[in-house]
């Protein structure tokens, strides 16, 4: 660690494990009603902190004795230096903001309340539109109060641009005019505008279809006519009978939206259409690029092995009719290309990007005309980027340079120095003021819950902001067992990273069962030296009762270059089943493992892994848990699916080996499956034809589902009533 002054914060939180070694008698004890169903282990956490403008302030939502209200305060103290809005006062009584949006001016507030979940990220919401200092109760966006979606101030903040019954509207705030209607065509499992459908939301992370240009003359807006894509439909338990809720959901190889990107002038509502692609084709991005009249638009194949970025100019629509349209860049892997988000625009008409065109994703400055600069360079991976300082000509990212199981903090500039902005293990977190002149730092590791200061541009510590002492004390009477990281080389060659974690009273003369818990696909890492919150509880919980837990992370998870993440492209499933059996036969050959009792648990791809280890790996894993699993790829969304195995109809020996449905008479121990039955992303449908191929091969399994429950399986006592149905179910099997 390079700054003293955050050593002397973190001398004053010691890891949970020093301190659990002293209370060699621990007074309290695990239990699955402490770890989901009360505020037993409530760690604290700097959350809701939105940069000013000045970067010297910040806002919060703060909670009032007849609401909450939105706060500002200064970095540098964290003194509230004003109340910007009362929830009283918008809604001229009771009431709560659940979030709000700064006009570009910060004059004014757009307020949400009564949000109504759709799916992971889209929601509606009832909204006002509040001036900042004014004693009189916000302007409802709509007169009759209805719900609507992704409502946006346009530049001037004169305006607000919005979603309702899948057509774009627009309303002026300073005539006080009825909403405009943009579009007209709009309807249900059909047309959508300035929206996105189901699977663009799911896997390529975004439900905001629209977006203002930066003088706010335009609105540029996807379309998606999913007219031809098949409807997906689940009953909704809780009536006499059951209503089926019903979208549409393109499978692996099966039709999808046509999408068109379209540019309106809002003034006059002249449209024009910019770019266009059939079910064969994506468009998973598009951004206007700086404070320009120039719209980037991303383009890819179905097979998402080639990206292009393509120019529009809107400067020229007026004239021509049609903007220019000019290829910025073409990107082609032999697996896929990766969609990002790292986009930041120069004024001088460049780009910086991330890509991973070497074997590791990395910073490039994009020059076009000129060859690409890259920027960062080396054998790990960058994991995120923070923002650009244009003042100072700097990138902020977090990177997998210390290893995949780290996460480190770092910048670069435009010449490609780069530096490491600390160098203590563990994980790193930061959330910059918009000037980046102050930084909130969060770090922990496995064995200590995160500690938040914040810094200055230079990183020295101003001040501590939370350091979880609560937490540390309260574990302080619990036996807590530390996570072991360590390697092992697979048969394939692979050093594989892992943790373990032992019984408190462990002793190495005895054999002890062990409980494996993995995820194991693209996307996720379970091996990170960071605090793992309630996970990391439930398995202290099971250290307590006597099992040894370890987790690894095999072939095809991140952080590791693309040889390594890409290696199972056309195959998911095969690699990390082998990974997690040689996995088992590593820990069998410890003097300390019961090798006849190695169970596996895991949840979503984990638990189509757990099903994978049951069958394939039968001889290896005495018992498996599977939560929420796909049993085969063919009934899983094609962008996710088809990005790894292309389309069935290409691949279908990839899909078909491996699907747990076609091992299902390879199970030999207990089985434990659960599912949600209105589960929108991997559809009940996969329990089912799992449940149906055991039962064609004759085995005993446990099923169990829940009404009306979905991914997630949460809500009310839903998950501590999993958690000690699968305690259960380890002592009985394991």
């Amino acid at each position: 660690m390079r700054t003293a002054l955050f050593l002397a914060v973190l001398a004053l939180s010691p890891s949970l494990v020093s301190q659990a070694q002293k209370n060699t008698v621990p007074k309290e004890r695990w239990s699955n009603e402490k770890i989901w169903y009360s505020p037993t282990f409530r760690s604290e956490g700097v959350y809701g902190i939105r940069s000013m403008a000045d970067g010297v302030h910040y806002t919060s939502l703060e909670y009032t004795d007849d609401g909450n209200a939105v706060v500002k305060y200064a970095y540098r103290t964290g003194e509230a230096v004003d109340t910007l809005a009362k929830s009283s006062v918008i809604y001229g009584g009771p009431g709560r903001i659940a979030g709000y949006q700064f006009s570009a001016d910060e004059k004014q507030l757009l307020v949400s309340s009564d949000q109504e979940p759709i799916y992971r990220h889209s929601y509606s919401a009832s909204y006002h539109v509040y001036r900042i200092g004014s004693e009189t109760a916000g302007q409802p966006l709509l007169t009759d109060g209805a719900k609507v979606r992704l409502a946006t101030f346009s530049p001037a903040g004169d305006k607000v641009a919005y979603v309702q019954d899948n057509n774009l509207w627009v309303v002026n705030l300073d005539r006080a005019d009825t909403p405009v209607q943009l579009t007209t065509d709009g309807k249900w499992n059909h047309i959508i505008n300035g929206a996105s459908d189901w699977v663009y939301e799911e896997e390529f992370g975004k439900d905001r279809g629209f977006f203002w240009s930066p003088d706010g003359q335009y609105i540029a807006y996807y379309r998606f006519d999913e007219s031809a894509v098949r409807e997906f439909s689940m009953p909704m338990y809780g009536t006499l009978y059951p209503d089926p809720y019903t979208f549409k959901y393109p499978k692996a190889g099966e039709i999808n939206s046509e999408v068109s990107i379209h540019a309106i002038d809002v003034a006059t509502g002249r449209k024009s259409v910019l770019a266009r692609v059939d079910g064969d084709n994506y468009i998973p991005r598009i951004m206007w690029m700086g404070a320009t009249d120039d719209l980037m638009v991303m383009r890819m194949n179905r097979h998402q092995n080639k990206m292009e970025l393509l120019r529009f100019d809107l400067g020229v629509l007026a004239e021509r009719g049609q903007p220019n349209e000019e290829v910025l860049l073409v990107e082609e892997a032999p697996t896929h290309v990766p969609v990002q988000d790292n986009f930041t625009f120069l004024e001088d008409g460049t780009f910086l990007m991330t890509s991973m065109k070497d074997g590791y994703n990395h910073l490039y400055h994009v020059r076009p005309g000129k060859s690409d600069k890259q920027l960062t360079e080396g054998a790990w991976d960058i994991t995120s980027v923070q923002g650009y300082d244009a003042k100072r000509k700097v990138v902020y990212f977090t990177s997998a340079i210390k290893g995949a199981t780290q996460a480190h903090l770092a910048r670069v500039d435009l010449k490609g120095r780069m530096t490491v902005l600390d160098e203590t293990k563990g994980t790193h977190g930061v959330s910059w003021s918009k000037t980046f002149d102050y930084a909130i730092h969060n770090h922990s590791d496995a064995d200590t819950p995160p500690v938040y200061v914040l810094r200055d541009r230079k990183w020295n510590v101003i001040r501590s902001l939370r350091d979880n002492a609560g937490l540390r004390e309260t574990l302080a009477d619990y036996a807590v067992s530390p996570r072991e990281f360590f390697t092992f080389t697979d048969d394939a060659g692979e050093d594989l990273n892992c943790w373990m974690m032992k019984p408190t009273d462990f002793d190495p003369a005895k054999q002890y069962p062990v409980y494996v818990a993995i995820y194991g696909g693209p996307g996720v890492n379970t091996v990170n030296d960071s605090w793992g919150g309630t996970t990391y509880y439930w398995h202290n919980l099971l250290c307590q009762e006597g099992y040894i837990v370890v987790s690894c992370d095999p072939r095809g998870t991140p952080k590791r270059g693309r040889e390594f993440e890409h290696s199972t492209y056309l195959q998911l499933g095969k690699l990390e089943t082998e990974d997690f059996i040689d996995l088992a036969e590593h820990l069998s050959a410890k003097e300390y493992v019961d090798g006849d009792r190695i169970g596996i648990q895991g949840w979503s791809y984990g638990g189509y892994m757990t099903l994978l280890s049951m069958t394939k790996g039968a001889d290896h894993f005495a018992a498996g848990i599977s939560v929420a699993p796909v049993s085969n790829w063919r009934f899983y969304d094609s962008i996710y699916t088809e990005r790894f195995m292309r389309t069935p109809q290409e691949n279908a020996d990839g899909y078909d080996d491996n699907s747990p449905i076609n091992h299902a008479d390879k199970l030999q121990g207990p089985l434990l499956l659960v599912h949600g039955s209105a589960d929108d992303n991997v559809h009940f449908q996969n329990a089912m034809e799992m449940v149906d191929a055991l039962v064609a091969a004759g085995k005993d399994f446990d099923f169990f589902a829940y009404p009306n429950r979905n991914h997630g399986i949460y809500g009310g006592n839903t998950r501590l009533h999993l958690f000690d149905m699968m305690l259960d179910f380890l002592r009985e099997n394991l």
